[in-house]
């Protein structure tokens, strides 16, 4: 992906509270990354989903504990549609709905099919590979949610106003990225010193989004008629 500029100013701080959601959550002192993310939108329009941002450092740092995180499937969308796990964990998806789903992922890494199954029943994968993962269903094409999976503990999601912070970093230096679907990566190396880092101002730009139609797990296209199913 092309690369984005971040506009970095760095200052002393001396307490940090933690992100809202992500893997280096520590207890309010010491080292921190702060800022805030912002989102250009065709016709000028507000951004509505900075929250589905994923922050992450890329360097040298300390794993994060495996976990078991649920995806819910509810009225054929993934809720959350974006979650950040550390490299190991199970994400479970609990079919809510009153049909059957068929979640699976095709991508190169942590490829795996669950094949169909109905409502109150849930299927689970441990995500071993880093990486994005793609998750979608066989049958329902506008289905999708994306899974981060991260090798350190240094990751969050933004809150709704697009501000995040992580918390208890190393000194060193890394590589600061900020992903989003609907934008190209926002890519920063970054020197973390003694004081940490704060008011880090990075603009993401969805004006380009444009929906683009996946494969079913065989490879094929779904049928033309998938997204009028009455099911």
């Amino acid at each position: 992906m092309r690369r984005m500029a971040l506009f970095v100013v760095a200052s002393c701080i001396a307490a940090w509270r933690p992100g809202p959601r992500g893997g280096a959550v520590g207890v309010g002192v010491g080292v921190g990354v702060a800022g805030r993310i912002s989102m250009r939108e065709k016709g000028g329009k507000p951004p509505r989903d900075l929250g589905a941002a994923v922050v992450y450092l890329e360097g040298a740092g300390p794993a994060a504990r495996p976990m078991s995180v649920d995806v819910a499937i509810s009225d054929k969308e993934f809720v959350p549609r974006v979650v950040v796990v550390p490299q190991g964990s199970t994400v479970r998806f609990p079919n809510h709905d009153p049909f059957n789903h068929n979640v699976f992922s095709a991508g190169e890494r942590n490829r795996f099919d669950l094949g169909l199954y109905g409502r109150g029943e849930a299927k689970g994968y441990a995500l071993t590979s880093t990486g994005l993962v793609q998750v979608f269903c066989n049958i329902h094409p506008r289905m999708v949610a994306f899974v981060q999976v991260m090798a350190t503990r240094y990751f969050t999601q933004p809150a709704a106003d697009g501000s995040f912070a992580l918390e208890d970093v190393a000194p060193g230096r890394y590589t600061l990225h900020v992903w989003h679907e609907r934008s190209p990566q926002a890519v920063q190396e970054l020197a973390v010193g003694p004081a940490g880092v704060s008011r880090l101002e990075i603009q993401l730009d969805a004006r380009g989004f444009r929906w683009v139609p996946h494969k079913n797990k065989l490879g094929k296209d779904y049928p033309t008629d998938a997204g009028l199913e009455r099911y």
